[in-house]
């Protein structure tokens, strides 16, 4: 097991349309890293931003082949995490931390 620190674990916000639209529901999603696990996750984000977290949801985008001017290259995964808040608990993304 790795050990992270907080800032390890958490590496960015994702602001997408998607990730705008379940900000309604008290959800946020959350880039992170590759071997960080749920609890790590939770841990994480309580610690950072002085929230209770209700549940931790992952998905693994698996890369992806994409074409640039003639060169092909394959984009590496990417683990997102979407973090459900407690009632009552919410986080501004756009203000950083």
């Amino acid at each position: 097991m790795v050990k992270h620190s907080h800032y390890d674990v958490i590496i960015a916000p994702v602001i997408t349309e998607k990730s705008t639209l379940v900000a309604e529901h008290n959800q946020v999603v959350f880039k992170v890293a590759s071997s960080a696990t749920k609890p790590q996750i939770k841990a994480a984000v309580e610690a950072l931003f002085k929230v209770k977290v209700k549940a931790v949801n992952t998905i693994v985008r698996k890369g992806k082949l994409k074409t640039f001017k003639g060169f092909r290259s394959i984009q590496s995964d990417a683990k997102r995490a979407i973090v459900t808040l407690e009632n009552g608990h919410s986080i501004d993304v756009t203000s950083g931390l």
